[in-house]
C-alpha cells in the first residue's frame, strides 16, 4: 500500500522559474493529503498528474501567502468540476473568514460541503481514521502568523494469520481476531501456541513530519521523535543564519540537526529562499551533519516502501 510524497512546490515568498510556492501531497493507503496550497497549486497538481479530485483533506501550515495563495484557485476550479464530496481544511480559523469573504465578493457559491477545522497552539490529534492519525504541533514563526506542523502517521496493523499453521492446530474461526491482537492460542489440552508460531508481524507503521517556516529550537524534536520521512524548511544555507534567525526560519544545518534530534531515518530540505537557483550547497551543508538527506524539487517523489518485521 502506499505511502508517497509528491512535491509540487518547494519554493519560499515567491515562485521562481525553478520552484513553485510551497505546497506537497502525501498519498497514504489511497488517500490523499494536500499540505500548503500555494499560488499555482492546481497547475502542479495537473503537471505532476495527481489525482486531484480525490484530495478531501487539505492542511494549511499558517498564513502567509507562499502557503495559501492557491487555495481559492483550487477550490473554484473544485466547484467548476461539479465536485460534491465533503471537503476538509485545517487550519487557523482566519482562513475560513478569507474564504468566505473571497467567495462573497466574486457573488459565488461552492456546490460542495466545505467544513473548517481550526488548528490551535496545543499539540493534538486534529484528524484520524481506521488507518491512520494527523498530530499538530506548534512551530515558532513571526507573530502574525503561528505556524503549525504536521505529523502523519500509520496505525499500528493486525498481525498476519499463518492459515497452514492455524489449520494444523484446529483454531477456531472464533479465535481468529485474538490472534491478530497477539494473543496466544491454547488448545483444549491446555497447551499454549506461541502467537509468534499461528501470525507474523505486519509491516512496521510508517511516518512522515512537516516542519515549515520555522526558528530552530531543539524542544520541536520531541513532537517527531522516530519519524521515517521528515520535511524540514531549510531556507537559507549556514552562513546565513544570523539571517534566518531574524526572519523566523531555519537553515540547511539546522533542519540536519533537527534530524538529527529527532532520530529522523530521513531528511528532505525545502522551502528555499530565491537566492539558492541551485540549493546544492545546502545539501552538502546538511550531509555534513546528517547524510540521509535529499533536496526536494517540483515533481519529486518520494515513497516509504513497507518494511516486514521478524
Amino acid at each position: 500500500m502506499k505511502f508517497e510524497l509528491t512535491i509540487l512546490g518547494c519554493g519560499s515568498a515567491v515562485p521562481t522559474l525553478q520552484r513553485n510556492a510551497a505546497a506537497q501531497v502525501l498519498h497514504v493507503l489511497e488517500r490523499y493529503f494536500l499540505i500548503d496550497c500555494g499560488e499555482g497549486t492546481q497547475q502542479q497538481l495537473r503537471r505532476f498528474k495527481v489525482p486531484y479530485n480525490k484530495i478531501n483533506h487539505i492542511f494549511i501550515s499558517h498564513l502567509h501567502g507562499d502557503h495559501f495563495f492557491g487555495l481559492i484557485g483550487l477550490l473554484s476550479s473544485f466547484s467548476l468540476q461539479n465536485r460534491r464530496a465533503e471537503l476538509h481544511i485545517y487550519s487557523d480559523k482566519r482562513l475560513q473568514e478569507i474564504v468566505e469573504f473571497q467567495l462573497k465578493v466574486m457573488n459565488a457559491r461552492l456546490n460542495y460541503p466545505l467544513i473548517f477545522h481550526y488548528l490551535d497552539r496545543e499539540p493534538g490529534v486534529i484528524y484520524e481514521d481506521r488507518m491512520m492519525t494527523v498530530h499538530t504541533f506548534p512551530l515558532k514563526h513571526r507573530y502574525e502568523a503561528p505556524v503549525t506542523g504536521f505529523l502523519f502517521a500509520e496505525k499500528e496493523k493486525e498481525r498476519n494469520i499463518k492459515r497452514e499453521m492455524t489449520d494444523a492446530f484446529h483454531v477456531p474461526v472464533a479465535f481468529m481476531h485474538r490472534l491478530k491482537k497477539g494473543e496466544d492460542y491454547i488448545t483444549p489440552d491446555g497447551e499454549v501456541i506461541a502467537n509468534s508460531r499461528l501470525t507474523t508481524a505486519p509491516p512496521a507503521p510508517r511516518s512522515y513530519a512537516y516542519m515549515t517556516d520555522t526558528l530552530f529550537r531543539e524542544t520541536f524534536a520531541e513532537y517527531v521523535k522516530g519519524v521515517d520521512l521528515l520535511y524540514h524548511e531549510s531556507t537559507y544555507g549556514n552562513e546565513f543564519e544570523g539571517l534566518a534567525k531574524d526572519t523566523f526560519h531555519s537553515t540547511a544545518g539546522q533542519a540536519a540537526r533537527m534530524a538529527v534530534l529527532a532520530g529522523a531515518k530521513h531528511l528532505l530540505l525545502g522551502h528555499f529562499s530565491s537566492r539558492y537557483p541551485d540549493p546544492a550547497p545546502l545539501l552538502e551543508q546538511a550531509r555534513e551533519i546528517f547524510p540521509n538527506t535529499d533536496l526536494c524539487y517540483d515533481g519529486a517523489v518520494f515513497e516509504l516502501p513497507a518494511v516486514k518485521r521478524g
